[in-house]
């Protein structure tokens, strides 16, 4: 049997350039979609699987003090909002810490790719298997599993990589890590290997490597032989395409879930618009009256 893993690694680190200037003095991560900061979809999705750790990867010590902060108790603001009969607020602030979950950090003192923020968290996650995220991509599903339980059940089943996937057209597959050798069976896809953004000449297929993963440890293992890639760039995914070479399991999964990409501020306010109409029907009644009045 698979061992359950039962640490999350949330690469953090970096600038946010795309989301300035709102990035100046705040990491992306608690910027809001629907109401919530980001960084919050990702610490929920790992307590519905029963992650036990999350282990940031950060930069500096000001991102550091954020996320220490916000998954911190703050007894001062519960006490408040219990004398004011606040409870529902209440409830929200309790829930940003999932019970029993401990909250680590790893510093990434140079860029050097995400494959090399993964490496930094060897020590932390020792011999465990454990999840990776990016937490300016987000995956809702309202009427079911979220995706990394979708990906454990899958994991469960035959080991080795799981990640999930999605299906684009040919033409947009050089922006992304495209499965090499796939086959298809209903939502699951086997795959021999992985390409970072090939050339549109030498895309395999149409499956891309979105995240979130689950990865056995021995890609710990694999990360420091791993040689840059072409944007000089230590990768996850070429650890994983290496992995895949050495006869490694690589499953991607077509997840039921919607993607909210919250990486620059165009697509975090789409994003936070088409979530929150999903979610409040009083919002689409009053944007279709808004938009009524505006079209008159």
């Amino acid at each position: 049997m698979n061992k359950k893993p039962e640490v999350c690694i949330l690469p953090v680190a970096g600038l946010s350039t795309r989301n300035l200037p709102s990035t100046k003095a705040l990491h992306k991560g608690f910027l809001t979609l629907h109401s919530k900061p980001v960084i919050q979809y990702a610490v929920d999705a790992c307590a519905e699987i029963g992650i036990k750790e999350v282990v940031f990867i950060y930069s500096d010590q000001s991102c550091k003090h954020l996320f220490e902060k916000h998954f911190s108790p703050y007894p001062w603001l519960e006490n408040h909002l219990k004398e004011k009969g606040k409870f529902d607020l209440l409830k929200v602030v309790q829930d940003i810490i999932p019970e029993g979950m401990k909250f680590s950090f790893a510093e990434q003192a140079e860029p050097k790719g995400n494959g090399h923020a993964i490496l930094m968290a060897k020590d932390i996650v020792g011999d465990r298997d454990f999840v990776v995220m990016w937490p300016d991509d987000v995956y809702v599903n309202l009427h079911g599993k979220g995706v990394l339980a979708q990906l454990l059940d899958v994991y469960n089943e035959y080991g080795g990589m799981v990640e999930n996937i999605m299906e684009f057209p040919r033409e947009q597959m050089v922006r992304y890590g495209a499965l090499i050798g796939a086959v298809r069976d209903g939502r699951i896809v086997h795959a021999k290997g992985k390409i970072e953004k090939p050339a549109l000449e030498d895309v395999p297929s149409n499956y891309a490597s979105m995240g979130p993963y689950i990865l056995p440890n021995e890609i710990m293992d694999i990360l420091p032989e791993v040689k840059k890639g072409n944007n000089g760039e230590i990768n996850l995914a070429d650890a994983m395409g290496l992995a895949a070479e050495r006869g490694m399991k690589l499953t991607g999964v077509l997840c039921d879930a919607i993607r909210f990409d919250c990486g620059t501020n165009k697509d975090l306010e789409r994003a936070n618009l088409k979530l929150s109409l999903m979610e409040d029907p009083d919002l689409r009644a009053y944007c279709t009256e808004l938009l009524n009045t505006m079209l008159v």
